[in-house]
């Protein structure tokens, strides 16, 4: 049922939260931490839909932070103190996750944040599947730019790591002498994203 996914995506990303908060809350200068709130299934077996979700109700002005397809995403970021917290946590999660999870759609009200998404790759992460396309890791990859709250976490930054990559295969590739090993390299990168494309919804 989509309404248990939904509870087990934000209370996974809640998580993932309380972890962020243990090791930013004590660095100096850090402020408060964003945090997800908990979101509760209730089962009403006498109720035609059985199945219902409750959480706190947030007072005030709502505001997304980060959405799905990633575009959006720095304009109200740069010049608000939670939404760099919340790129910061996207930043720390993918770290920590080595690249295979992300939260995504963090918006809420302040630093209390509700409704999120998560994304992993195709497999998964750790047996848990998240309810948003891979594609947006990628994305998170190309645009994400860090901020001083990624640099108070010591959190590396995914330009530099991105580009040394590139220049390192690029001297490999020259540098190998048989030239069908870099054929054979190619169409299996090819066929990747078609392989994903049934886990996408």
């Amino acid at each position: 049922s989509v309404v248990i996914q939904e509870c087990y995506v934000q209370n996974t990303a809640r998580e993932y939260a309380k972890l962020y908060a243990a090791e930013a809350e004590p660095l100096e200068g850090f402020g408060e931490v964003p945090e997800i709130i908990p979101i509760f299934l209730i089962h009403r077996p006498a109720n035609n839909i059985p199945y219902a979700t409750v959480e706190e109700e947030l007072v005030g002005e709502f505001v997304k932070y980060s959405v799905k397809d990633g575009k959006e995403v720095n304009f109200l970021r740069r010049d608000s103190e939670a939404g760099q917290k919340c790129c910061t946590f996207q930043h720390w999660v993918y770290e920590k996750t080595n690249g295979n999870l992300l939260v995504t759609d963090l918006q809420g009200v302040g630093m209390k944040l509700t409704d999120v998404g998560i994304a992993t790759l195709a497999k998964g992460y750790k047996g848990f599947k998240g309810n948003c396309s891979f594609s947006f890791i990628e994305q998170f990859r190309a645009l994400h730019q860090c901020n001083g709250y990624c640099e108070m976490l010591g959190l590396k930054s995914l330009r530099t790591t991105h580009q040394k990559q590139r220049k390192a295969t690029s001297t490999k590739s020259k540098n190998l002498p048989n030239s069908s090993v870099i054929k054979k390299i190619v169409p299996k990168k090819a066929r990747e994203p078609r392989d994903f494309i049934s886990s996408e919804h």
